[in-house]
């Protein structure tokens, strides 16, 4: 299988001017990131950057936040009776309080400026534009005096440059250019209060550039003055050596002449504002070679990145969702750079900015990141885990000062600045349980499917002990246990189920929310599995003690009796009619991993009842709901289909999209509000669904096209599975034709036959049949295994 040329079939294309910025064509390198929007006069392009924020943080009131237990003490006072805690005035100025700083504009990411090439609408005109995903090249169409032209654009993924050419039907270059300005334009939303940009324009050398510092403190002397940790970009464009410029009447524009040769060069630097200097930089010449030069290195890169896996289908649609989501992910994310908040590298105006474009650790900064495990794009977690290290002292801080109790609280959210107390300390919302856990699952994940001992030890270990040890405590709270709760369980309590509710009077729907217990299990199990890989069990001895001991006395998850039958719910007690936002009723199935296709099948069909009750409102639910279902081979693949492009947007990118009314929004709720606030990167996870549907690994069983009809011809190349193995296959007219797997770590292999009369395994030390419903080889580091019909 050739992926990038697989992926070359799903080019984006736009048969006209795409004027706004969700018409345009989006590229990046996992740090920069640029939109390509076309006006019938210009040709606009957008940057952002995962390192460019407006890192300036509110941090008041820190004095009057008080602690858990304060805090505590006094809700419990509350009367029951009442229909919400705001009817209580100092509850009410309480979170009026703890949210004023989140209320501010910052910190959120930073737009970096626009380049724009203008062209007379009377002579040219845009036609369209082709994104070919396979190699991160846009090419935008015109008509020209009648004949057809073509402008090149690409971002370098070896730095943080974007290259625009000519093209002719030879090479680019060699055309005469239409593009009669260039002007680069600072974002329109630079905040008022900030330092002013500073523009330099250099005609000899046909350079322009905009500087703009990014201050530290919200104090207003020190963001006059400066401060040693303010940072900064420099937005720079040079022209090439061949075409003639002279200065505008306008700020950062130029006036070009009509000659051939026409590249231009755009770098974005950005770092400390001491090091980013304040002086215009000098940028190469941009000339046939350089371009040349740098395009190869960008499609080198995009042929290592499509080699990592791929699959071929039958069904069009579905095979176009997985290539051209797995582009934009490799365009948002990379280890060397921040890790994306909401919005990813893209930005406009205040276009990613709400939420503060922000780390909600409910589900949207966790979610792209299932993609990276079975598409075999691991290395992309890494910027994930980086910013795991980022926020886990703040958790700890949290944890100790707040809580009183060991380990760390991972928060509700979080930026990729300096904090000094949580930004969201409000506890209708903070008070989560479930993030903490969820904060380290991948962690583990990431363990699994690499076996990788050094990881384990070096970047996961920490991070998962520490949410024990803080979960441990939380559930051995004196309140959490003991007569008043009619049982020996220890319990999660108070919580608050993701997105519902929020805190209610005399904590009616605060106690075992069934994402913190599923995710607690998780947890706990895992951290016990991870000392005995590292031989730990003596060093930790004490703690695993306390971790079974939980277990032991651990709640059951909650249920209820539906139309459907038994289904779990978020919450004891709850009407299993309920809306959800975060589809809470299946997050046993996924994210927690314990019911699915291997449970028992009185577990399984309270599952599959789960997951066909379910209502959601739309919003969070277009990768985690459907991953459930695919986990439970129950997915409908056509109406999966239909809702994925419900949510579409020109781009080519799934917003987040209002279902149904009933929930948190009314009959008169734009059901596409979502779609205008930015590029939802927590979408790019769309391939995650659809690998699942082709092959499962997540009990250490591999299990082929367990949601897919294998009636026409589907093949999948080096998925990666739970125990470090890269998985191919192909299946045609209801028959898997071959499986071959690769192990990268030498773990004991098992997969659920597919063969009823048996399995002809062929591996390094030969050939085997092997029947049985569980088939098992022991692997050696780097062996192929190829397993075929007997």
């Amino acid at each position: 299988m050739n992926s990038q040329e697989q992926a070359r079939k799903h080019t984006i294309i736009y048969d006209r001017p795409a004027a706004t910025f969700f018409e345009g064509a989006l590229l990046g390198n996992g740090g920069l990131g640029a939109v390509v929007t076309t006006r019938p006069d210009a040709v606009l392009i957008h940057f952002g950057h995962n390192n460019v924020w407006d890192i300036r943080i509110a941090e008041n009131n820190q004095e009057h936040i008080g602690t858990f237990e304060s805090l505590f003490s006094k809700l419990k006072d509350i009367p029951d009776t009442y229909a919400s805690l705001s009817e209580e005035e100092w509850y009410r100025e309480y979170v009026t309080m703890t949210s004023e700083n989140y209320n501010f504009t910052y910190p959120r990411p930073m737009p970096c400026g626009s380049l724009l090439l203008g062209f007379d609408p009377r002579t040219t005109e845009v036609l369209g534009y082709s994104m070919y995903i396979d190699c991160g090249m846009c090419e935008i169409h015109f008509l020209n005096e009648g004949a057809s032209a073509t402008l090149q654009v690409f971002v370098d993924q070896q730095a943080d440059r974007l290259w625009v050419a000519m093209k002719d039907s030879d090479q680019a270059g060699k055309a005469a250019t239409f593009f009669n300005r260039l002007k680069l334009i600072p974002d329109p939303s630079t905040p008022k209060e900030i330092p002013s940009f500073r523009a330099a324009i250099d005609t000899s050398n046909k350079l322009l550039a905009f500087h703009q510092t990014l201050p530290f403190s919200c104090l207003e002397e020190e963001m006059r003055d400066g401060h040693p940790n303010d940072r900064a970009f420099r937005l720079s464009a040079r022209i090439a050596p061949s075409i003639s410029v002279q200065e505008s009447s306008h700020e950062l524009e130029v006036l070009l002449g009509k000659e051939a040769g026409f590249f231009v060069c755009i770098k974005l630097d950005e770092g400390l504002d001491s090091v980013i200097s304040h002086e215009i930089k000098p940028i190469d010449p941009p000339t046939n070679e350089s371009f040349a030069y740098a395009l190869s290195g960008s499609l080198q890169s995009w042929n290592d990145y499509w080699s990592h896996s791929g699959i071929i289908l039958q069904d069009e649609f579905l095979e176009q969702i997985w290539y051209r989501n797995l582009y934009f992910f490799h365009c948002a994310v990379k280890p060397e750079a921040t890790c994306p908040g909401l919005f990813a590298n893209w930005s406009y105006g205040m276009i990613g900015a709400d939420w503060h474009g922000d780390y909600h650790m409910n589900y949207n900064t966790q979610q792209p990141f299932w993609v990276a495990f079975s598409s075999n794009h691991v290395d992309k977690h890494l910027a994930y885990v980086n910013m795991v290290d980022h926020i886990l002292p703040i958790s700890q801080k949290w944890a100790k000062e707040y809580y009183g109790l060991r380990g760390a609280y991972y928060p509700h959210s979080a930026y990729p600045v300096d904090m000094n107390i949580m930004p969201y300390p409000v506890p209708h919302w903070g008070w989560e349980i479930c993030e903490t856990p969820w904060t380290v699952q991948s962690l583990w994940w990431h363990y699994l499917y690499t076996m990788d001992k050094s990881f384990l030890t070096e970047r996961a270990f920490t991070p998962m002990k520490e949410a024990v040890l803080f979960m441990v405590d939380y559930m051995k709270r004196p309140e959490a246990h003991g007569e008043a709760w009619g049982d020996d369980r220890y319990h999660i309590f108070p919580t608050v189920v993701p997105e519902l509710y929020e805190l209610t009077p005399g904590f009616k729907k605060n106690s075992d929310c069934i994402v913190d217990l599923t995710l607690t299990k998780f947890l706990f199990n895992a951290f016990t599995k991870a000392c005995g890989e590292l031989d730990r069990n003596d060093e930790e001895a004490e703690l695993l003690a306390e971790v079974q001991e939980v277990l032991h006395k651990f709640p059951d998850y909650p249920t209820a009796e539906s139309q459907r039958g038994k289904v779990f719910v978020s919450v004891p007690g709850e009407d299993p009619e309920v809306v959800y936002n975060v589809p809470n009723g299946v997050s046993t199935i996924f994210p927690g991993e314990d019911h699915g296709l291997h449970t028992s099948p009185e577990q399984y069909e309270i599952a599959v009842n789960s997951y066909k009750n379910h209502r959601n409102e739309g919003g969070n639910d277009l990768v985690f709901y459907h991953l459930a279902g695919a986990r439970l081979g129950q997915l409908d693949l056509e109406r999966f289909k239909r809702q994925i492009k419900y949510c579409l947007l020109p781009n080519g990118t799934c917003t987040d999209k209002l279902l149904q009314s009933g929930g948190r929004y009314s009959d008169t709720t734009a059901f596409d509000y979502m779609g205008s606030m930015g590029i939802w990167f927590e979408n790019f996870a769309l391939p995650a669904v659809i690998n699942e549907c082709l092959m499962q690994s997540y009990n250490g069983i591999l299990r082929f096209f367990p949601n897919w009809d294998i009636e026409k011809y589907t093949e999948f190349s080096t998925l990666r599975a739970v125990g470090g193995f890269l998985v191919s296959a192909a299946a045609n007219r209801e028959d898997v034709l071959w499986i071959e797997i690769y192990s990268e770590a030498g773990s004991r292999l098992q997969i659920y036959s597919p063969w009823e009369k048996g399995v002809r395994c062929i591996h390094s030390r030969g050939e085997e049949m092997l029947t049985g419903n569980i088939i098992t080889v022991d692997t050696m580091k780097g062996e192929h295994i190829r397993f075929l019909r007997a």
